[in-house]
C-alpha cells in the first residue's frame, strides 16, 4: 500500500511539471509600422541577451501609385520573453508568430509569409490551385495602421501630397504574418517563386535555424 501511495505521488510529481512553462529557446516574427518594430527592436536589446535580433527589414511595396509601407523583425530567446513580446505586439496593433522547436522538428519545410492580408491570400490561392501539399500552421495579422503614401510617380507639388496623405493613411491596410509548411522537398522552389512573384517577403527557415 506504501508503496502504490509513493507510485501514485511520483506520477502527480511527473505531471505537475510538465505542466509548467518550460524555458525553451524559440523564434518569432513581429510585423507592423515603423514605430512598434522600433519599440520592439529597443526591448530586444534591453533584454540583457535573453533575446537576440537575427534581422528587421524596412519594405516599401509599390502598389500602383501608392507606396506602403511597413517593418518586421525576427527574434530568437527565451520562450517566456518572446511570449512577452507577443502580448505587446498584440497590444499595440501588429502581427506576431511564434515558431517552437516542435515545429522545426515536426514540420517539414517550413517558411513565414510577410505582406499586405489581400496578397498574402491570393498567393495561397495560387498554391493551394498549383495542387501543392501545403499548410498554414499560424497566422495573424495587424489592426494598427501601416503607412500608405503617393510614391514618385504621381506628379503632383510637395504640399499637395503632404495634404492627401491623411487620407491614404485613413485607408487601413491590413498585414498578415503566416508560417506555413511545404510537405515536398520539390515544391519549395515552387512555392518560393510564386510568393515572391507577388512581392511578398519569404523567411525560408532552413536559412535561419542554427545551434545555440
Amino acid at each position: 500500500m506504501i508503496e502504490d501511495n509513493i507510485r501514485i505521488l511520483r506520477q502527480a510529481a511527473r505531471v505537475t511539471s510538465s505542466d509548467e512553462p518550460i524555458d525553451d529557446k524559440v523564434w518569432c516574427v513581429i510585423a507592423g509600422n515603423v514605430d512598434l518594430i522600433d519599440d520592439v527592436a529597443y526591448k530586444a536589446i534591453a533584454s540583457k541577451n535573453s533575446v537576440k535580433i537575427l534581422f528587421r527589414e524596412h519594405v516599401v511595396l509599390n502598389d500602383g501609385r501608392l507606396n506602403k509601407k511597413f517593418d518586421f523583425i525576427m527574434l530568437y530567446g527565451n520562450s517566456r520573453r518572446i511570449d512577452e513580446f507577443g502580448r505587446y505586439t498584440q497590444a499595440k496593433g501588429g502581427a506576431f508568430v511564434k515558431i517552437s522547436h516542435y515545429y522545426t522538428q515536426e514540420e517539414s519545410n517550413l517558411m513565414v509569409f510577410v505582406a499586405p492580408d489581400d496578397t498574402i491570400r491570393d498567393s495561397v490561392s495560387i498554391i493551394e490551385k498549383a495542387r501543392i501539399p501545403f499548410a498554414i500552421l499560424q497566422e495573424s495579422q495587424t489592426t494598427g495602421f501601416i503607412e500608405v503614401d503617393l510614391n514618385d510617380s504621381v506628379k503632383l507639388p510637395g504640399f499637395v501630397k503632404s495634404a492627401l496623405k491623411p487620407f491614404y493613411n485613413a485607408n487601413e491596410v491590413v498585414l498578415s504574418t503566416i508560417l506555413i509548411s511545404v510537405e515536398n522537398d520539390k515544391d519549395v522552389g515552387k512555392v518560393q517563386s510564386i510568393a515572391t512573384s507577388n512581392k511578398i517577403f519569404v523567411i525560408d527557415f532552413k536559412d535561419i535555424i542554427t545551434e545555440d
